[in-house]
């Protein structure tokens, strides 16, 4: 392979399957940050790129001097996330991310300056590492760092005891965390079951007001539920919904139910009666509506009304 920082354009390593969290002597465990993940090219200068191989170094500018904090030119694969309130705020780094006003992206990086922790390596000085297993890839890591501080870190982990990690990320609301095989190769670009994730999910019940109908005939629902009596939107779950679901659910097509259509549910299709579904997510969104969900199936032994908004 050819000098990455001539052509920085690595793609980088992928989990490859989602289970529970597990114990295993073979696995080290650590913290899935809920953040941007990006590699780090760093030289004499540093160089930011997100999964989709584009330039982000612009939009972290208290992140330039990355490359004084490490002894030689590398490249390392990490985590890029913002702090808010105490915690790792997804939305703030994805907020960043879409950024291009110079002004806004300067007051946004002393307000809420973000983070890069790494968590591998793929190049050291003058040749690629990713043929070593990982622990010997993360004692390179830790030799090559000149020092950490609120800009820079690297990823702390333990080694057998994933249940235990998992619970404390529960407790401190984290995302959760990461499971990687000891003797695990880095794969660029591949998508690789030695890597595995362990999430939090919550879950809810939601009134299907409705539908839109998306291209090749997916079915996105439209989601509310009830404050007191009012029926409030909730935003849309695509995965696991579709047309299957009402095969036992006999509905007509009727106006909108709420006081005013949401943006961008113009042309759905409202139903009556409205069935209730069962959605897991990984959390709300400071709009209302749900981040990463999926929808596991109606139940009929529950009345709309029953489905009230929580407050958080």
């Amino acid at each position: 392979m050819s000098d990455p920082f001539l052509n920085p354009y690595l793609e980088p390593m992928l989990i490859g399957i989602e289970q529970p969290a597990f114990d295993d002597p073979q696995f080290i465990f650590e913290l899935k940050l809920d953040g941007t993940r990006c590699l780090a090219y760093l030289d004499d200068q540093t160089r930011l790129y997100n999964k989709r191989k584009l330039s982000i170094t612009h939009k972290f500018p208290e992140l330039c001097k990355l490359h004084t904090m490490v002894k030689r030119r590398c490249v390392l694969d990490g985590e890029l996330f913002v702090y808010h309130d105490g915690n790792v705020d997804f939305f703030a780094s994805q907020r960043r991310s879409l950024m291009n006003n110079h002004f806004r992206i300067q007051l946004a990086s002393k307000q809420y300056p973000a983070t890069f922790t790494a968590f591998d390596i793929l190049y050291d000085q003058d040749q690629y590492v990713v043929d070593e297993p990982l622990m010997k890839r993360k004692k390179r890591l830790e030799r090559i760092i000149k020092e950490e501080n609120d800009r820079f870190s690297i990823s702390r982990y333990i080694e057998e005891q994933g249940t235990s990690l998992f619970a404390l990320t529960k407790e401190k609301h984290l995302e959760g965390i990461v499971a990687k095989k000891k003797n695990s190769r880095y794969e660029i670009g591949k998508r690789t079951k030695q890597w595995i994730k362990c999430k939090h999910w919550e879950e809810d019940d939601f009134v299907v007001c409705g539908y839109i109908e998306k291209e090749k005939g997916i079915l996105s629902f439209v989601l509310g539920q009830y404050d007191k009596d009012k029926l409030v939107y909730q935003g849309h779950v695509t995965m696991g919904a579709g047309r299957h679901l009402f095969h036992d659910h006999t509905f007509v097509k009727t106006k909108c139910p709420f006081d005013i259509v949401p943006s961008g549910n113009e042309h759905a299709v409202w139903l009556s009666p409205m069935p209730v579904c069962v959605v897991s997510y990984m959390e709300r969104t400071p709009q209302g509506g749900l981040r990463q969900p999926v929808c596991r199936g109606f139940r009929n032994d529950k009345d709309p009304k029953d489905c009230q908004l929580t407050l958080f």
